[in-house]
């Protein structure tokens, strides 16, 4: 026993206890081996790095190094056999810095890592090395060309740095983000990503319209009647001084924009079929408003699903790859922290940034499935059909009381178009009823939710994020659904029953209405459910517990409003400008209030997928309903006869089509230009087919990346039994080393004791 205790070893990476000749034998293994061969290197330690380009050094390379003058580790920090004394530790460790020394720094780091030594042994090894390096470099005196080029060289790297790291912190909301993400994870961020997401999209949209539509318009104004005078009710309601400017339909012109043709009939733009002459047609540049409109809206409703298409595609592949935490938790532990972080408040954020992750990831490491009996499933499925009944229930009686409401809304509209007494304020102020209600059913019924969610107690965070989302969203959807009816099915069907000389115009004031409500209605919802149940539960429950952010009802609150930015922009070009300071507000005032009147989930959880499904819950429903909805416009509802680009016209889509004619009859040749305009944009089959081509392309995406899951899953398989291989032949080594040196003890014991 006292032989064993001696003979054995302890090796750290394996926590095994093994003799000094299988130490020996584990010491000589390539993955342990430095410099073993040149093949060996270039497998181990550039495989990665995709064959890198050989550098001219002023130090040769590793490659170029002899395999005895190779820095090697094998034997070193072992004790050897009593056979073995070929030289001393202190020689051996003398050797290795001198090696070490002679390597280029990038070399010296790569061969440092690639050692099976303790942090603390690489340390002190770097650091001889460093120290051996400049006594040897204190000693040599550099020319003064070659100083200057060194400081020159040293200079224009730290300004190239100084210039990313400038570029890196002009990234919008950067450090507003690592905070939100280093106190309250992942699940919170998500939510101010996604504005962010919403944000860009709609700068897009507003200089799409803004460079097209708003700016030619505004330059060439038409000729209004009377202007009206400034109340201060049109910032909530959108109309009277607000119905005649570039923010609505009804201000846009019919006719060909001409510069020169306007100075020369008294300040008014004329087309071409109105009696333009042909000499300053063809002088001058023209633009053709109701085709401008047309393909503007067109051209920017087709960039943005391409790009919705991209974006998801991508979250596709992000969010479904292999996301083993275990793998994901070393990772954050060993290679996590950026070293070029110096600031305090930069380290401060980066540690709670980390901190944060690691808690998610060590609660879902150590989630454990409970086992329910066959009583309890039949409780627990019970519970969940009574919640969504219940859910359910709530928003058909809310959507069935918007659909009643809003025909009682178009009655009283009727009623009040035939009356001869008329109060324009009042009547603009009864014109909130309908965004008041639907913002006040938005507010409250997700609350009914939350409860019918505590009702069945979920076990993963999670789910219930993802069952909420899926609830308020069915809720939108109704909503969405019921409005439009109201908006196109009623105001647009009949707009001479309420006496509507342009009926675009007043869909996109409604649309400004429920745009405004609903921000309204978020701050409220911040300042009471947020902000005063604070105070209330600190003050007076004295209670330290603070409200716990609601992502999903946040989430889908912000794909609501966008819902209705798509839905207006046909309506209301500068729809999107307001959506944009909507949005800006909302990110200051919600962090704000996420840092003060908020705390942390107390069950951490991460969510890998939620990004993705925020952005396919943007494009379906969201974007695919408001393109419906724009198409049929375009497609099938008449515009009106007395104002906007297309009241002369059937449809909207015509415009084009009146365009391709004229291009025809002016030039017999461009007729191939006519037949793809029937084709492609008269003819609906085309925007299905283009649909149908966009769901092919992201679901072979998504069979490409479960394909790419599975091959992983496979590979990491097979690199955990050829783990276990390898501690079988260790084990089996061992124990065939033990039966040999066993016989050979007994012999010598024999032999001493005679």
């Amino acid at each position: 026993m006292e032989w064993e205790d001696d003979e054995t070893q302890t090796d750290p990476l394996i926590g095994e206890r093994w003799s000094s000749a299988t130490m020996k034998v584990l010491s000589s293994m390539p993955s342990r081996t430095i410099g073993r061969s040149r093949g060996a290197i270039i497998s181990q330690y550039y495989n990665r790095t995709m064959q890198l380009r050989r550098r001219r050094q002023s130090r040769p390379a590793i490659r170029d190094f002899s395999r005895s003058a190779r820095p090697s580790i094998r034997g070193y920090g072992m004790e050897a056999d009593s056979i073995d004394a070929e030289g001393t530790e202190v020689s051996k460790r003398e050797r290795l810095v001198n090696n070490l020394q002679n390597l280029s720094v990038s070399d010296r780091v790569r061969m440092l890592r690639a050692m099976p030594l303790s942090v603390a042994e690489k340390s002190d090894l770097r650091m001889l090395a460093l120290q051996k390096e400049k006594r040897t470099l204190s000693s040599s005196k550099l020319p003064c060309c070659s100083r200057l080029k060194y400081y020159i060289i040293i200079a224009a790297r730290q300004s190239w740095y100084s210039w990313l790291s400038f570029l890196h912190s002009l990234q919008l909301w950067q450090v507003a983000l690592k905070r939100v993400s280093g106190r309250f994870g992942t699940g919170v961020l998500s939510y101010f990503l996604f504005l962010k997401t919403l944000l860009f999209f709609n700068i897009f949209l507003f200089l799409v319209t803004g460079a097209f539509l708003v700016l030619p318009q505004a330059v060439h104004p038409p000729v209004l009647p009377a202007e009206r005078n400034f109340s201060g009710l049109e910032l909530l309601t959108g109309a009277g001084y607000f119905s005649d400017t570039v923010m609505y339909y009804g201000y846009y012109c019919n006719y060909t924009l001409h510069k020169s043709c306007r100075d020369d009939v008294g300040g008014q733009n004329v087309s071409v079929s109105n009696g333009t002459r042909l000499d300053c047609v063809s002088k001058h540049h023209s633009y053709n408003m109701p085709l401008a409109y047309f393909f503007t809206i067109g051209v920017a409703f087709f960039i943005t699903c391409i790009i919705l298409v991209y974006s998801m595609s991508k979250s596709f592949g992000q969010s479904f790859r292999i996301d083993n935490s275990h793998s994901i938790l070393a990772i954050k532990v060993f290679c996590s922290w950026d070293f070029k972080v110096i600031k305090k408040t930069s380290v401060r954020l980066m540690s709670e940034n980390i901190g944060t992750q690691l808690k998610e990831l060590l609660a879902e490491v150590n989630h454990k499935n409970v086992k329910n009996t066959a009583c309890q499933k039949l409780w627990r499925l019970l519970v969940h059909g009574l919640a969504w009944a219940i859910c359910i229930a709530s928003t058909a009686a809310c959507v069935t009381a918007i659909y009643y409401f809003s025909d009682h809304m178009h009655q009283n509209l009727q009623q009040r178009s035939r009356s001869t007494i008329k109060d324009p304020l009042l009547f603009e102020a009864s014109l909130l009823a309908l965004p008041v209600m639907v913002s006040l059913i938005n507010l409250l019924l997700p609350g009914l939710f939350n409860l019918a969610a505590w009702m069945e107690d979920y076990e993963s965070p999670s789910v219930r994020t993802y069952v909420a989302i899926g609830r308020n969203l069915l809720l939108k959807v109704c909503v969405l659904g019921v409005l439009c009816y109201h908006w196109l099915g009623r105001v647009a069907a009949d707009p001479a029953s309420i006496k509507l000389k342009c009926w675009e115009s007043f869909v996109g004031q409604e649309l400004y209405r429920f745009l405004l409500m609903e921000f309204i209605f978020t701050l409220l919802d911040t300042l009471f459910g947020e902000f005063l149940w604070r105070l209330f539960s600190e003050r007076v429950l004295k209670r330290r517990r603070k409200p716990v952010f609601d992502i999903a009802r946040n989430v889908l609150e912000l794909i609501y409003g966008q819902t209705l930015a798509w839905l207006g922009v046909l309506f209301t070009p500068l729809l999107p400008a307001v959506q944009i300071i909507k949005l800006l507000l909302l990110f200051y005032i919600k962090k704000s209030s996420v840092m003060m009147n908020c705390q942390a989930p107390r069950k951490p959880y991460r969510v890998s997928q939620m990004t993705t499904i925020f952005i396919t819950l943007l494009c379906f429903p969201s974007f695919l309903g408001a393109s419906v909805c724009v198409t049929y416009t375009m497609w099938s509802i008449t515009p009106s006869s007395s104002c906007g680009p297309f009241r002369e016209l059937k449809t909207m889509f015509q415009a084009g089509k009146r365009w391709v004619e004229e291009l025809e009859k002016d030039n017999p040749n461009l007729s191939l230009l006519a037949r793809a305009h029937a084709y492609l944009v008269e003819n609906p089959l085309f925007l299905f087919l283009g649909a149908g081509i966009f769901l092919i392309v992201i679901y072979f995406h998504s069979q490409v990346v479960d394909g790419q899951r599975k091959i992983i899953n496979l590979l990491q398989e097979q690199i955990e039994n050829e783990g276990e291989d390898k501690k079988f032949l260790i084990t089996r080594l061992q124990s065939i080393h033990e039966q040999k040196r066993t016989p050979a003890r007994r012999l010598t014991s024999q032999d001493s004791g005679c």
